[in-house]
C-alpha cells in the first residue's frame, strides 16, 4: 500500500463527509418547510485490488438516499384549504409557463407532485400553496355529482353567485283540530321561490265540512289567477272504503283548478300538486302531507286549535360566494350564503411504485422517473392511497437530534481523514528526509 493511495483514500474520506454535510445542512435549513423531505446519505466502498494476499487502498463515494415515504408530523391549521396527506401518495400540482395576451394562466403541460399542502386560494379563484405551485383535481359535474376522473386539471373556483332554484316541493307537518274553535276558515301560509328567486305567500283555507271530513283552498295573492284550486281530505278510521288509523289521511279527492292528486296507496306518499303562475311560467308545486295511514304529515288529532309542527321547502333565492370548504374525501366545495353548496372538484392522491426514486424540484416538488414506476391517481384512501386530513398541513420529516448526531459523526469522520492526509505527508516528509 503506498502513502500516496492512502492520501488519495484519505481525500475521498473529505469528499464524502463534505456530501454527508451537505445534505445534514440542507435538512437543517428545512426542517420547517412544509411537506419537505430529508436527505440521508449512504457510503459505497471502491475498490483497487484486493486479494487473498494483498489490498490496497481504494475510495469511498457518497451518495444521497432519499426518505420521500417516511411521514411527517401533520399539524392542524385555521385554514379549511389546507390539507395533508395521512399514509402515502402525493398531491398533483402544475405549474404556470407564460401568461397569454387574454390575461389567462397558462400552464405546463408537465405534471409535479408534492406534499407541501398549504394551499390557499388566488386572486383569479386558482388553489395554490406557499411554493406557488396549482392543485390539480377532477371535476365535478355540478347538475349530477359525477366525478370525471379521466384527466386532471388545476382547479379553478368561480366566485361568482349561485343561481336562484324555484321551490318545487313543500313539506308539512301540522294538525287539524277536531273539534275547532270556531265555525271560520283556518288560514296558514307557505312561502314559495320562484324562477327568479322572488318569494310569494301561498295561502292554504282549511274549512272543515263533517267530522273528520275538510277542504284546502289554495291561493296566492301572487299568483295568475290567484285561487288555484282545491281539495277534499277525509281523515280515519273511515274514508271512502279506506281503513285508516283515527286521525290520519285516509284519501284526497274532488280536486278542483290546477290542484291535482296521485290518490290512495296503503302507507304511500299523501300529497297533492298545485300549478301557481308568479309571471315567470307555470311552476307545479307538490305539497307533501306525509304518508297514508301514517302520522308523519298532516293529522286531525284532539284539540280546538290549529298546530304547525314543521314546514320546509326545497327553494331558494339567489345566493353569493362565501366561502369554500373540503372534505375528508377530497370533494372542494363552494358555499354561498343562501346556504346552498356546490361540489366543484374533487382532490385525488397519486402513489407511485418507488417513490425515493422520485426526481426532487424545487420547491418540495418531485416528477416522476423510470425508477420511480407509473403514477396512478386515485381517490384518496382506496388502493395504498393515503386518506386526506383537512385543515391540516405536514411538517418536514426532519428530526433535528439526529441530524445534530450526525452532523457529530461527519465532523469526526471528517477530522479523521483530515489527520490520515496530514500523517501521510509526514510520512513522505520523512522518506524524502532518507536521502540526506
Amino acid at each position: 500500500m503506498s502513502l500516496f493511495g492512502a492520501m488519495s483514500t484519505a481525500i475521498s474520506g473529505l469528499s464524502a463527509q463534505s456530501a454527508a454535510f451537505g445534505n445534514i445542512s440542507d435538512n437543517v435549513a428545512n426542517s420547517q418547510t412544509v411537506g419537505f423531505k430529508r436527505i440521508d446519505t449512504s457510503f459505497d466502498d471502491l475498490l483497487t485490488t484486493s486479494t487473498a494476499t494483498t489490498n490496497e487502498s481504494g475510495a469511498v463515494l457518497a451518495h444521497p438516499d432519499y426518505v420521500n415515504n417516511v411521514q411527517g408530523t401533520i399539524s392542524q391549521t385555521d385554514n379549511p384549504l389546507n390539507m395533508a396527506i395521512a399514509g402515502q401518495g402525493f398531491f398533483a400540482v402544475s405549474r404556470p409557463a407564460t401568461s397569454s395576451t387574454t390575461g389567462a394562466t397558462v400552464f405546463n403541460p408537465q405534471t409535479y407532485y408534492t406534499r407541501a399542502g398549504d394551499f390557499s386560494m388566488n386572486k383569479d379563484g386558482y388553489l395554490v400553496n406557499s411554493e406557488g405551485d396549482y392543485l390539480m383535481g377532477w371535476s365535478v359535474d355540478a347538475t349530477t355529482g359525477t366525478v370525471n376522473s379521466n384527466q386532471l386539471a388545476p382547479i379553478q373556483v368561480n366566485q361568482g353567485v349561485s343561481s336562484p332554484v324555484p321551490t318545487s316541493g313543500v313539506t308539512m307537518q301540522a294538525n287539524l283540530p277536531a273539534t275547532p274553535s270556531a265555525a271560520t276558515p283556518i288560514s296558514s301560509d307557505i312561502q314559495v321561490y320562484d324562477a327568479d328567486g322572488t318569494t310569494h305567500d301561498v295561502n292554504l283555507s282549511w274549512t272543515q265540512n263533517t267530522a273528520n271530513d275538510w277542504t284546502v283552498t289554495i291561493s296566492s295573492a301572487d299568483s295568475t289567477p290567484t285561487t288555484l284550486g282545491t281539495a277534499e281530505i277525509q281523515f280515519g278510521p273511515n274514508t271512502s272504503g279506506n281503513n285508516v288509523p283515527d286521525g290520519t289521511i285516509g284519501n284526497i279527492l274532488n280536486t278542483t283548478g290546477t290542484v291535482t292528486t296521485s290518490g290512495f296507496s296503503a302507507n304511500g306518499p299523501a300529497s297533492l300538486s298545485f300549478t301557481p303562475n308568479f309571471g315567470s311560467g307555470n311552476q307545479p308545486i307538490q305539497l307533501n302531507l306525509g304518508n297514508y295511514g301514517q302520522d308523519n304529515g298532516l293529522t286531525q288529532f284532539a284539540g280546538t286549535n290549529y298546530t304547525l309542527e314543521n314546514l320546509s321547502q326545497n327553494g331558494l333565492p339567489q345566493g353569493s360566494f362565501s366561502g369554500i370548504t373540503t372534505d375528508q374525501n377530497g370533494d372542494i366545495v363552494v358555499n354561498y350564503n343562501n346556504g346552498q353548496s356546490t361540489t366543484v372538484a374533487q382532490v385525488p392522491v397519486t402513489v407511485f411504485p418507488d417513490p425515493d426514486a422520485l426526481q426532487r424540484q424545487n420547491g418540495q416538488a418531485f416528477t416522476a422517473t423510470y425508477a420511480s414506476g407509473q403514477a396512478t391517481t386515485q381517490t384518496a384512501g382506496i388502493n395504498g392511497a393515503g386518506t386526506l386530513t383537512t385543515s391540516a398541513v405536514e411538517s418536514s420529516n426532519v428530526d433535528i437530534a439526529t441530524q445534530f448526531s450526525n452532523l457529530i459523526v461527519a465532523q469526526q469522520a471528517y477530522s479523521a481523514n483530515a489527520k490520515i492526509i496530514s500523517t501521510a505527508n509526514d510520512m513522505l516528509q520523512q522518506t524524502l528526509n532518507m536521502k540526506q
